[in-house]
Formats: structure tokens, C-alpha cells, sequence
């Protein structure tokens, strides 16, 4: 018989602070979550997100400025390091990942490296393989970034855990209250 890993899970929610425009669904962070091998981590990161339908991955480190994506959903597997991020924009709030994290950021959520790009390294994928753009909280991005953000549809399935929870426990919750 298998033993569960035990998790803990954080959810965020990251308003609109007139800059970024953030979002109503919460940024998810699974601490500890990923068991990982020793040789080939982010492969097995990718063949993971890829199990559960988030692809178009790529490997590197978190940029150093704040960006966010207005046509999709974003998934980071950490594998390496560890370090600060700012999710939300300058008045943000502040998480703390390592390797074996996974941080889950709605359409439209800002987010930083607060250390060092390569302080950390990670892999990241979109959900059903999305394409991605970027966004700096720059005049004359919104409104068309908020009409982007409004037509992104909640993904089928969690990166991480499929079905059973995550994405579709806190973001279809989200909706809801919408």
C-alpha cells in the first residue's frame, strides 16, 4: 500500500491594485508536493503537468520584474534553489518557494523573482498548451489585458492533482462567488 504525501496547501487572493489587474481566482501554492528523482527532476515536472492536460513548457529562472500573462493560466514546478516571490505587484504578497513547490498563477496575476533570475529554477506550462503573452502593468495595456483575463476559461484539470481538487476546488469556488 502507497502512502499519500502530505501537503500543505495556500491559497491567495490577489486584487486589482490599479496597476496589474490580479485576479478573483486565488494563487494556489502546494508546498512540498513534488517527489522528486534525482536525475532528470524537471523532466519529470514536465511529464507530470503534462499527465493532467498543462504543457508548452519551458525550464529556466523567474524573472527579476513584474510580468503577467493576460491569455492564460500558469503553472510553476520548482527543481531547483529556492527564493522570494512577489505576486500581485509592489504592495503584493511575498511567498517563499523551494524545490519540490508547485505555484498555480491565475490570468492577469503579476508576479516576481525578488532574489537572483537563477536563485531558483523551475518548469512552467500552460493549461491545454496555451500560448502565452506578456505584460509589465505598463500604460495602454489594460483594457484590452482585462478583456483577455475575462475570457480565459478555468482549466479542466489541476497541474498537480488532476481532478481531485486544487484548481477545481478554490477557482470553480471563486467563480461561484463571482
Amino acid at each position: 500500500m502507497s502512502e499519500q504525501k502530505v501537503y500543505v496547501e495556500y491559497s491567495y487572493p490577489i486584487n486589482d491594485d490599479g496597476t496589474f489587474p490580479n485576479s478573483h481566482l486565488p494563487v494556489l501554492l502546494y508546498k512540498g508536493i513534488l517527489d522528486l528523482p534525482a536525475l532528470f527532476p524537471a523532466a519529470h515536472i514536465e511529464n507530470l503537468f503534462k499527465a493532467n492536460h498543462w504543457s508548452n513548457s519551458w525550464k529556466s529562472g523567474i524573472f527579476t520584474y513584474h510580468h503577467y500573462h493576460s491569455i492564460t493560466h500558469e503553472v510553476l514546478g520548482f527543481y531547483k534553489g529556492h527564493g522570494s516571490l512577489m505576486l500581485g505587484g509592489e504592495n503584493g504578497t511575498k511567498v517563499s518557494v523551494e524545490k519540490g513547490d508547485v505555484l498555480i498563477i491565475p490570468a492577469g496575476v503579476a508576479h516576481k523573482n525578488l532574489g537572483e533570475e537563477n536563485d531558483i529554477h523551475c518548469v512552467g506550462a500552460y493549461p491545454e498548451g496555451k500560448s502565452y503573452d506578456m505584460n509589465y502593468g505598463k500604460t495602454g495595456e489594460r483594457p484590452r489585458a482585462d478583456m483577455n483575463i475575462k475570457e480565459v476559461p478555468l482549466p479542466e484539470r489541476d497541474p498537480i492533482l488532476g481532478l481531485k481538487g486544487g484548481t477545481n476546488k478554490y477557482w470553480i469556488e471563486a467563480e461561484n462567488k463571482k
